[in-house]
Parts: C-alpha cells; sequence; structure tokens
C-alpha cells in the first residue's frame, strides 16, 4: 500500500544561512542539487535548471544577460558549476529570425554553439531553448513521478485542471527542443499569473523571480499532486491487487542468482553486460500485480525513462507458486529471441529514411513475478540507474492507474527519440570503452596486498569487482579504499573462507545478483608456512592443502559452473609461486600445495578450452609489500631460514633474482590483467613468472 499523505510529502530543504552570501550562478547550483537529490522529483540525469543572470562581457565590458543552464549529459544532483552551458540571451533570442519551422528545428541546434558566453566549452542541451524563452529569470524542469503520474493520465488536461485550477497550465505532447521553447513563451505570455506548466507525458516546468521562488514553487506544485494522488490511494490495492506473493527475501537472491548469468549470457555475446537486481516494495507491488501483464507492454511515457528502459520490459513467465525455474531457464532463449523479433520489427515499422541503423535489440528491464525486476546495461552505474528510472516509470503507472488511466509514448514518438539523430551524434562522441568494459571479476584474498592491486587494475580498466577476503575488517577497508578511486557502483565484496565449500557457493551466487555473471576469477587467496618436514605437523600440512589446493579447486569448480550457465567463456588466473616450481628448503607443505595449484590450474584448462574458458598461472616470487602472509611468523621463520633479518629479507631476495629487482604486488597485478583481458585471447594452460628471474622456476 501507499504510504500515508504525510510521509510521500517533499521536505523544502531550502537553507536560508547556507544560502546566505552566494552569487546568483552559486544560488543556482545550491538549486539544483537540491532538486536532484531526491529521486521523486527528477531521475540521475534528468531534469534541468537555468537562471538568466547578468554578466560582464569579456569582450565589451558590458552588463549583459546570460542563461546559466545544465549542460548536455549533466546531472543536477551532483554538478559544479562548470555543469553549466553559458549563452548570450540576446543571441538565443536572436535564433528566432534563422527558424525555419519544426521541419527543421533540429539544425537550430547546430547555431547554439555560437551563442556561448565567455568560450564556455560546457555544450547546450537541446532543452536550452525551453528555458531561454520562458521569460522568466529562473526556471527548472523536473521529471517529478507524482507529475508525470498526471501527465501520462488519459485524462492529462482535465485532471491539471482539477488540481491546480489555473496557477499550472497544461501543454500537449511534443518532443523537446526549439519548437516546444516558443510554445513556453507564449504559453508564459498568454497566461501571466501562471506559476508553472504540466507537459503532457512528459514532465513539469515551473518559475520564479528568485531561486528561492523558484525551488518553493517547484516543492510546493508537486507535493500538491502527490497529496491529490494520496489521498485517491487511501485503501486501494495498488495495481489492482495482487495476483502473485512475494518470495522470501533470501529465495528471491537465489533465483536471481540462477536467472541472470542465463539471460546475460545469450544477451552479451556481441557486447558484454552488467547486470543490477532491485526487490524494492515498490517492484514487489508492480510485478505482483494484476495490471502488470498490461501495463508493462504500454512502455514509459516520459523521455528520459523510455531512453534509459527500452521501448518496454521483458516478463520472465516465472510463478513463484509453482516455483518452476528450471522450466524458465529452458525457455529463456525463445523469450529473448522472441523480444528481439520483436524489438527488429518495431524498428522496421518505424524507421525514417534518415534514422541509425538499428542498435542492441535486448531488452535493458526484465520483470520476474515473485521476484524483483533485473536491468542490464553496459556499466553497473547505467544498469542501476534504468532500474531507477523503471522504479519511476512504476510510481508514475501506480498514480495514473488510480485516476485514469495510463498512457504510454505512442510508438513512433518513442521510435523517434530512441533514434534521434541528435541522440544518435551524442551516443557517436561517448568514448570508447576501456578493455575490461563490462566485465565482472571474483578476487579470493582480495584484500590482501596482490588481491587489492589486482583489483584497482581492473577497475582501472572497467571492470566490476567482487572482493572475497576471510576479513571482514581488511575486506572493509579495502573497498573502501577503492570505491573512493572508482566509484561504489563497481566494488562489493564478500567475507569468504576458500575451504568452506558452503560459503563459496554464496559468494559466487552474491557475485551473480551483484552484477550479473561472472567473466574472470582471480583465485589468490593464500597462506605461508615455514618448517622442516620433521617439525611439520598434520595440521600444518593440512591447513595448507586446505587453503592452497581444495580451496583453489572449490573456488574453481563453482566459477565453472557460473562460467558454462552464461556460455560467454572467461578467464581463470591462479596466483601460485615461484615454490609451486622451484623447492624451497623448510617449506615443503607450502612447495607442495603451490605445486598442486599449478597442476590443477593445468587440468581446468583443458576442461575448460571447449567453454572458452582460459586458465592461466602467474607466479610471483617474494611480493613482500603489502602482503599479509608476510606478516608474523612466516616472515621470522624466512628470515631465519636464509640467516638474515627482517628488514634484510627484501634486499636479499632482490639480489638473489637475476634482474635484482623487487617484485611488488602492482607487478603481479599487471600479469593478471594480461590474462583477463584479450591481449591474452589465444592463451591458456600457460604460466608467468613474475619473480625478477629464477633459473630454478623456469617453466620449460
Amino acid at each position: 500500500m501507499l504510504k500515508s499523505v504525510k510521509d510521500q510529502l517533499l521536505e523544502n530543504r531550502w537553507d536560508e544561512a547556507e544560502a546566505a552570501g552566494k552569487s546568483e550562478s552559486e544560488l543556482l547550483l545550491y538549486r539544483s542539487n537540491l532538486l536532484g537529490s531526491d529521486k521523486r522529483v527528477t531521475n540521475y540525469g534528468g531534469g534541468n535548471t537555468s537562471a538568466k543572470i547578468m554578466e560582464r562581457d569579456p569582450l565589451t565590458g558590458e552588463m549583459v544577460e546570460v542563461l546559466w543552464v545544465k549542460g548536455s549529459g549533466g546531472d543536477i544532483g551532483s554538478m559544479k558549476l562548470d555543469g553549466f552551458a553559458t549563452l548570450y540571451m540576446d543571441r538565443l533570442r536572436a535564433l528566432k529570425k534563422l527558424y525555419r519551422g519544426v521541419e527543421h528545428e533540429d539544425e537550430m541546434v547546430g547555431y547554439l554553439p555560437h551563442c556561448t558566453f565567455n568560450l564556455n566549452p560546457r555544450a547546450a542541451s537541446i532543452d536550452t531553448p525551453l528555458h531561454a524563452f520562458v521569460p522568466h529569470r529562473h526556471v527548472d524542469h523536473v521529471h517529478a513521478d507524482a507529475i508525470i503520474a498526471i501527465a501520462a493520465s488519459a485524462d492529462s488536461r482535465a485532471l491539471t485542471q482539477e488540481i491546480f485550477g489555473g496557477r499550472v497550465g497544461w501543454l500537449p505532447w511534443k518532443r523537446p527542443g526549439f519548437e516546444l521553447g516558443l510554445w513556453l513563451e507564449k504559453f508564459c505570455q498568454d497566461n501571466p499569473d501562471a506559476v508553472g506548466v504540466v507537459l503532457e507525458s512528459h514532465g513539469l516546468f515551473t518559475w520564479g523571480d528568485t531561486a528561492r521562488a523558484c525551488y518553493d514553487t517547484t516543492i510546493e506544485v508537486i507535493n500538491t499532486a502527490t497529496a491529490w494522488l494520496a489521498e485517491r490511494a487511501e485503501g486501494v490495492a495498488p495495481f489492482g491487487g495482487a495476483v502473485h506473493e512475494s518470495l522470501p527475501a533470501e529465495e528471491r537472491r537465489r533465483i536471481a542468482a540462477r536467472l541472470m548469468p542465463a539471460i546475460r549470457g545469450l544477451i552479451g555475446r556481441e557486447e558484454y553486460k552488467v547486470g543490477h537486481f532491485d526487490d524494492s516494495q515498490a517492484v514487489l507491488d508492480f510485478v505482483n500485480s494484476r495490471a502488470m501483464p498490461d501495463l508493462a507492454p504500454l512502455g514509459t511515457s516520459c523521455p528520459d525513462h523510455f531512453l534509459r528502459t527500452k521501448i518496454r520490459p521483458l516478463v520472465v513467465g516465472f510463478d513463484p507458486a509453482r516455483g518452476n525455474l528450471e522450466d524458465v531457464l529452458g525457455g529463456l532463449s525463445q523469450a529473448v529471441d522472441a523480444y528481439r523479433a520483436d524489438y527488429a520489427a518495431y524498428y522496421q515499422r518505424c524507421k525514417r529514411p534518415d534514422s541509425p541503423p538499428m542498435r542492441d535489440p535486448n531488452a535493458v528491464v526484465y520483470l520476474v513475478p515473485g521476484v524483483g525486476m533485473i536491468t542490464f546495461a553496459r556499466d553497473k552505474a547505467t544498469a542501476r540507474i534504468s532500474a531507477e528510472f523503471y522504479v519511476n516509470a512504476i510510481n508514475v503507472m501506480r498514480g495514473a492507474s488510480l485516476v485514469s488511466s495510463y498512457r504510454g509514448l505512442p510508438e513512433q514518438e518513442a521510435f523517434d527519440i530512441e533514434y534521434w539523430l541528435l541522440e544518435e551524434a551524442k551516443l557517436q562522441r561517448m568514448p570508447r570503452p576501456r578493455s575490461l568494459a563490462g566485465r565482472v571479476a571474483l578476487i579470493t584474498g582480495g584484500a590482501g596486498g596482490i588481491g587489492a592491486a589486482v583489483a584497482d587494475r581492473y577497475l582501472s580498466e572497467g571492470a566490476c569487482v567482487m572482493l572475497a577476503d576471510i576479513s571482514a575488517e581488511a575486506l572493509e577497508a579495502t573497498q573502501a579504499r577503492l570505491v573512493q578511486r572508482h566509484g561504489g557502483d563497481m566494488v562489493r565484496s564478500v567475507v569468504m573462507d576458500v575451504t568452506d565449500e558452503a560459503a563459496v557457493a554464496r559468494a559466487i551466487a552474491e557475485t551473480a545478483v551483484e552484477f550479473g555473471g561472472l567473466d574472470i576469477l582471480v583465485s589468490n587467496a593464500g597462506i605461508a608456512s615455514s618448517a622442516p618436514v620433521e617439525e611439520t605437523s598434520l595440521e600444518l600440512w593440512n591447513r595448507n592443502m586446505a587453503i592452497l589446493s581444495t580451496g583453489y579447486f572449490l573456488v574453481s569448480r563453482e566459477a565453472f559452473r557460473l562460467m558454462r550457465a552464461q556460455g560467454m567463456g572467461g578467464s581463470v588466473v591462479f596466483v601460485a609461486s615461484k615454490n609451486g616450481l622451484a623447492a624451497s628448503p623448510n617449506a615443503s607443505a607450502y612447495c607442495t600445495a603451490k605445486a598442486s595449484e599449478i597442476h590443477l590450474a593445468r587440468c581446468l584448462a583443458l576442461e575448460g578450452a571447449e567453454a572458452g574458458i582460459r586458465v592461466n598461472v602467474v607466479n610471483p616470487d617474494a611480493v613482500l609489500r603489502g602482503s599479509r602472509i608476510w606478516e608474523g611468523e612466516w616472515l621470522e621463520q624466512r628470515a631465519a631460514t636464509y640467516g638474515t633479518d627482517k628488514q634484510g629479507l627484501e634486499e636479499m631476495y632482490r639480489q638473489r633474482s637475476l634482474l635484482k629487482r623487487s617484485v611488488l604486488p602492482e607487478d603481479v597485478a599487471e600479469a593478471c590483467y594480461f590474462f583477463a583481458a584479450d591481449l591474452s585471447a589465444k592463451s591458456t594452460g600457460n604460466i608467468l613468472n613474475v619473480d625478477a628471474g629464477n633459473v630454478q622456476a623456469f617453466p620449460r
């Protein structure tokens, strides 16, 4: 059920003390960040804000009117001042003389750079004329769920009038651009007392004479619509009530862990995809509902929602009461093929002579009754944001269905936005993907020096990383450092003992739920021991074998199962040791277990080849810095074995190498990157020594 009216209302968070002393542009940024901080106001990257500010012209020294407006591709919740485009207002107004009509409005975007103020490199967006031609100093454009619920209703115009009277007007659907800017200008001229306007199937424009007044109006208008909808929702089951019951949370994740790699394997053969799972209450209310089968095919209404979520979602035929998961998995390929065929038919029906070629025909959003929603995209952030957009769409459909009937964008309009030449040009300007973009890696021993260095290297190339380690405290610290460098979307962690079969299975499943699957396994969990053979206890022997041999087997077995379920191949990298090839005194348990690792890798290379799963070994030697196995007794024991002290051990290892160089975690990480990347696509069953040269460890 919906929350109480009071709980749903937005808080007016304007703080006069914080706003005091800010310039007009700084107040614009403050207002923008406040609005963008709440997804109920607008989605990530959605909406835009502006202010018309008097600035000193750097050429003439005269004061001129300048439009500050969110630039192309920005996000009002997280942007800084450099995220605003700045344009001369007199030049923007002069563009009206060049406008040749709606059939030619796209060409007007090419004139916007000629209006740039102060050589600002931030590109102006397609929405610039909408802000420029509204004759008010401050303008907000947002995609609030409550407003779009009204805007996407069949009775949108009448409902707007009922809720707001003449204070907020209404305009029919029009794709953003120069023409819509002129419509907004005329509306303001014809309705001087209005404080805003609802755009059908799109969103809300509001305005004011000051930054504070504009912000207050935006919050008040959204809250008015929110309260009106909430009052009508009291006692009413969302979407006509439930026909499915949600499974327990743990079971939902278990099913998602099975479905996501299977879907990813079907849709990720041309381009790697990363998944996101959402089983929030809003999602469960929708996927379990009586109305979902009729509403889902209608797609979304707001252009921002649509661009992120595709023409419509794919509904997975899972029945939580029957538990027909195996049947669903067996029929998944057919369902994906049917969606692709439907998308191709949509493209053929709607394409225009100058339309770009058809893009990826796979669904972005997958709805699973009783379980939740799965989204896939090129990277984790985009997959998450796509899910957030569809949750917004769910809220819109819920509100619209309460008071009228929901309407998605007409198919041709949806196509014209998706394949808009201006949108295509933006896509073509995007940087090339990094070498591991879209790939998912699990790193055991991920909190240690080598594991953290490998994670950092993979993340720098665009991979998503699941860190696994037995130490929760060390994991937390390592994850925090990596998140600070690479962002929170790309890094996850799981506490795992590689000798615990159930814990290993849970960690692999958790990786599948968090990122959609697995492409790279770096088996790096380590232990070290040193003792003469006659002093080596059975417990010590078994502990080495359990972690360094059995642990590597358990993790590899689960990774193989997941990689085979995906059908996309993969790369397994064992971080072994020089000691697996070259014997060392007083370390029989350790050396034997490392040799077992290496031979296991050879066996797995044979088994994985037909599935495209490559298995290779990196053999480091004497990586002291940052490594937890070089703490405590092991360091003391190795120092005693070689007749030196702690400080002299690293120098001793350096001097005994052929190249007389120390081996660092970053050196090992580079070798692990080589075996994970396409650089080594034709290599399996190989050993790469990173030991600065040790003749006894030469593989051949």
